[in-house]
C-alpha cells in the first residue's frame, strides 16, 4: 500500500433520519467503538497519506468524538450542496496537491476490514482502471444502487433505486458504496455532475458513467463475503451489524487459543485483549480495553469494563469497572467491583461484596456481604461478614487503612478516617471510630439487658405472644 500514494475519504455527513435518534448515526456504538470509529480504525491500518472525514449533520458532536479518538484524521465540512459527489469534491479540494488513488468509504459501514480493502485497492491498481467499484451480488437488492454492466462485462453505470427502470431494478449486483478512483479522474468529472435526479443530490455514482463517456475504463470488484458491505440505516441493521462484528471478534480469539463456551451470548469489544487458555463462560461481556491473562476463567453472567484480570484468576457472576484482579484471585458470585479496585494475587472478593477505590493486598479476603470503599487493605487480611468501611461523613470521603494480617469480626463498622495496625482484630459488631494499635483487639460491647414480659405487654394477641405464653406455661 506504500508504493503508490493513497488518500482515504470517509463519508460521515448524512443525517441518518431512520435511526430516529438524537445521536448522529455514525456515532452509534458497536463493539466498543462508534460506527465511524471502526471505519477510521481500519483506514489507519492502510498506510494512507491522507485520511479525511466529511461531516455536516450534527457536525460539532461528530467532530468532538473523531478529534478525541482519531486525531490524525482531517475534518472536512460539506457545504449546503447535498450528495456524496459534493462530499468527495470538498474533500479533494482540501488536498489540492494530491495525485494518487482515492479510496472512498462510508462512515456507517464498519465491517469492511483492512484485508478486504487492501485487496480492493491492489486490484484497482492492477487493472489500470480510472475507477473501481466494490460490488456484491445479493438476493434482495432493494434500497441499493444497481450496477449496470456493458456487453464486455465492465461497469457501464450505477443507477440509484429511485431512478432505476424496471429492468435496472431487477439487477442483483449492487453498489457497495466503496470506491477507488484516480484523483485526477475525480477532479476532472465531479464539477460536471448535476442534481437532476429524484433526490436532487450530487451523486458520486454519476462519475463512473462520465468516465465511460470519456473513454476510461471502470472496473468492479465483487466481494465474496457480502457482509463486509453491510451498512447501518436503522436500529435493526445496527443490531445485525453489531452481531456480525462480535461474531468476527469472538472467532478471532477462539483461533488465538481462547475457549468461548457459548459464542452467541459472549460479547467482546474490539479493544479487549485475551491470552491463550482464557475461558469465557456463557452470558459474559468483555467491554472496553479489558485485558485477561492466561488461565483466567470469566463468567458465567459477568461484565468486565476496562479491567485487568491476572493469570488463573476466576471471576463469576459479577460486574467490574476499571478494576484490577490479581493472578489467582477469585471474585464472586454477585460481586460489584467499582473503579479503583485493586485485588492482589490470590485475594478474594466474595458474594454480595461491593468495593470502590480500594487496594486489597495479596491473599486478603473480603468473603461476603461487605462494603469496602476508599480503603487500603494489607496482606493476609480477612474481613468478617458484613464489614463496612463508613467512608462518607455527609460532606467528604475519608480513607480507611488496614494493616497486614488484620481480622475483623462479623458486622464491624470502620468509621473513616481510621487505621488498624498490623495483626489487629475487632470483635463482632464493633464500631471502630479510633485507630487500633498493631496487635490490639477493638471491641465496642454494651451489657445485654433483658426486659421480661415485653412481648405480652406490647404485642398482646400476636403469634409471638401466644408462643411465649405456651413456652412459659411448659416451663
Amino acid at each position: 500500500m506504500t508504493e503508490n500514494k493513497l488518500a482515504i475519504i470517509v463519508l460521515a455527513a448524512g443525517q441518518g433520519t431512520r435511526m430516529k435518534s438524537r445521536l448522529p448515526k455514525v456515532l452509534h456504538p458497536i463493539s466498543g467503538r462508534p460506527l465511524v470509529g471502526h471505519v477510521l480504525t481500519t483506514a489507519s491500518r492502510l498506510g494512507a497519506d491522507h485520511i479525511e472525514v466529511v461531516v455536516r449533520h450534527e457536525r460539532d458532536q461528530v467532530v468532538e468524538v473523531i478529534s478525541a479518538q482519531y486525531p490524525d484524521a482531517t475534518i472536512v465540512d460539506q457545504d449546503e450542496i447535498p450528495g456524496t459527489g459534493r462530499a468527495v469534491e470538498v474533500a479533494l479540494d482540501a488536498i489540492p496537491d494530491f495525485d494518487g488513488d482515492v479510496l472512498i468509504l462510508s462512515g456507517d459501514c464498519p465491517l469492511a476490514d483492512a484485508v478486504t480493502l487492501t485487496a480492493f485497492v491492489e486490484e484497482h491498481r492492477s487493472t489500470g482502471a480510472a475507477a473501481t467499484l466494490m460490488t456484491a451480488v445479493v438476493e434482495d437488492p432493494t434500497g441499493y444502487g444497481r450496477v449496470i454492466r456493458d456487453a464486455e462485462g465492465d461497469v457501464d453505470r450505477i443507477v440509484e433505486q429511485k431512478d432505476a427502470s424496471a429492468d435496472e431494478a431487477a439487477v442483483h449486483e449492487i453498489n457497495a458504496g466503496m470506491y477507488v478512483f484516480r484523483a485526477q479522474a475525480l477532479r476532472e468529472h465531479l464539477p460536471t455532475v448535476g442534481v437532476a435526479n429524484a433526490q436532487g443530490e450530487k451523486y458520486l455514482t454519476d462519475v463512473p458513467g462520465l468516465l465511460r463517456g470519456a473513454g476510461d475504463r471502470v472496473a468492479a470488484s465483487v466481494v465474496s463475503d457480502v457482509t463486509v458491505t453491510y451498512g447501518v440505516n436503522d436500529r435493526v441493521q445496527l443490531a445485525e451489524v453489531g452481531r456480525l462484528l462480535n461474531a468476527r471478534i469472538v472467532r478471532h480469539w477462539q483461533r488465538e487459543g481462547v475457549t468461548v463456551v457459548d459464542p452467541t451470548t459472549t460479547w467482546i469489544d474490539d479493544d479487549a485483549k485475551l491470552a491463550p487458555d482464557v475461558t469465557i463462560l456463557p452470558n459474559t461481556h468483555i467491554v472496553g480495553a479489558t485485558v485477561i491473562e492466561s488461565g483466567a476463567v470469566v463468567g458465567p453472567d459477568t461484565s468486565l469494563v476496562d479491567c485487568e484480570v491476572g493469570a488463573d484468576a476466576v471471576v463469576r457472576r459479577s460486574e467490574a469497572t476499571l478494576a484490577v484482579i490479581g493472578a489467582g484471585a477469585t471474585v464472586g458470585p454477585f460481586s460489584y467491583l467499582r473503579a479503583g479496585t485493586i485485588l492482589g494475587a490470590a485475594g478474594k472478593i466474595g458474594a454480595y461484596v461491593e468495593t470502590k477505590n480500594a487496594q486489597i493486598g495479596d491473599g486478603s479476603k473480603v468473603p461476603h456481604l461487605s462494603y469496602v470503599g476508599d480503603a487500603t487493605v494489607g496482606r493476609g487480611v480477612n474481613l468478617g461478614a458484613s464489614t463496612i468501611t463508613a467512608n462518607y461523613d455527609d460532606v467528604n470521603k475519608h480513607r480507611t487503612e488496614i494493616g497486614d494480617e488484620v481480622h475483623t469480626g462479623s458486622h464491624t463498622v470502620l468509621v473513616a478516617p481510621v487505621k488498624l495496625g498490623a495483626g489487629a482484630k475487632t470483635g463482632a459488631g464493633a464500631v471502630v471510630r479510633k485507630d487500633v494499635p498493631a496487635g490490639a483487639l477493638a471491641m465496642s460491647v454494651a451489657p445485654q439487658r433483658n426486659i421480661e414480659g415485653w412481648v405480652e405487654k406490647n404485642r398482646a394477641g400476636t403469634g409471638a405472644a401466644d408462643a411465649a405464653a405456651r413456652e412459659q406455661s411448659a416451663e
